[in-house]
């Protein structure tokens, strides 16, 4: 497939959480981008976020349950989780 080039001015922070994100998944800037692309379009996104609200929604108690049965912690001998 040929290949455009695009040119697009996004914040410093923004450029810089994409460029250490595709190299973190070993792909280029334009591969990481076009990733986006394709999984916005093809609705994957969305779908991926209404099964996450749909899980947290039927699983709710127990996580709220999980969280009653911590024992609270003090400042002395407190750890983290």
């Amino acid at each position: 497939m040929a290949k455009t080039q695009l040119g697009a001015r996004v914040d410093e922070d923004i450029a810089d959480l994409a460029k250490k994100r595709a190299a973190d998944l070993g792909l280029s800037i334009g591969d990481y981008l076009a990733r986006l692309v394709q999984d916005d379009a093809s609705g994957l996104r969305a779908r991926a976020v209404d099964a996450a609200a749909r899980f947290l929604a039927e699983h709710q108690a127990v996580f709220d349950e999980a969280e009653d049965t911590q024992p609270t912690k003090t400042a002395r001998g407190a750890h983290a989780a």
